[in-house]
């Protein structure tokens, strides 16, 4: 009884996660699955780098501005700001130190790399951070920088899908991966909701 009960409530738990998302993915569910999109996620990377750049320059156009009006514009570009760099560290910190980067003992071939890329992850992570304290370009600058270097370890794949996985493409993606705040479609000439 207790089996079948456990059994009815991961299938009421999958049902609920598949109807609640939204169908933007922004980042792989952490199962071993085996199907990643490095160069998705390199791309959803510099979009919210360039998002952080644009919330920038907003940020200051309306607090300039003195007014009322300003300074909620203000509040709320700060607000995409942050959650862009939280997105960042999202996908560097749990898609790809834990599930892509993988460990070379040292040495045997290979850890050099592994070292390079520890460091180049460090570095996108403590720039998204400091694009969270900060309103100047010089730090939009060092974490496009950051990206920039970790980004030709996950170039676009020519390989095929999974034959499995052909007919229903991102079906696999758990709605708990999903930011539904981040929507990949959406105008940067203003926060969501103006």
């Amino acid at each position: 009884m207790l089996m079948i009960r456990r059994a009815i409530f991961t299938l009421s738990l999958i049902a609920a996660c598949l109807l609640a998302g939204s169908g933007d993915a922004f980042a792989h569910c952490e199962v071993p699955c085996g199907i990643y999109d490095d160069a998705a996620r390199i791309a959803a990377m510099r979009e919210d780098a360039a998002t952080i750049r644009k919330a920038m320059v907003e940020m200051r156009k309306h607090h300039a501005a003195g007014t009322v009006e300003g300074f909620n514009q203000a509040t709320r570009w700060v607000i995409a700001k942050d959650t862009h760099a939280t997105n960042i560290q999202h996908v560097a910190s749990q898609y790809f130190l834990t599930q892509r980067v993988k460990a070379v003992p040292a040495g045997e071939s290979g850890h050099a790399t592994y070292l390079a890329q520890l460091q180049g992850f460090h570095a996108v992570l403590v720039s998204a951070m400091q694009c969270k304290q900060q309103v100047g370009p010089a730090a939009c600058d060092a974490l496009d920088a950051a990206i920039d270097a970790v980004a030709p370890w996950y170039a676009a794949s020519d390989a095929p899908a999974p034959a499995a996985f052909e007919a229903v493409p991102h079906d696999h993606d758990h709605p708990h991966d999903h930011d539904h705040s981040h929507g990949h479609a959406h105008d940067h000439g203003t926060p969501h909701g103006q």
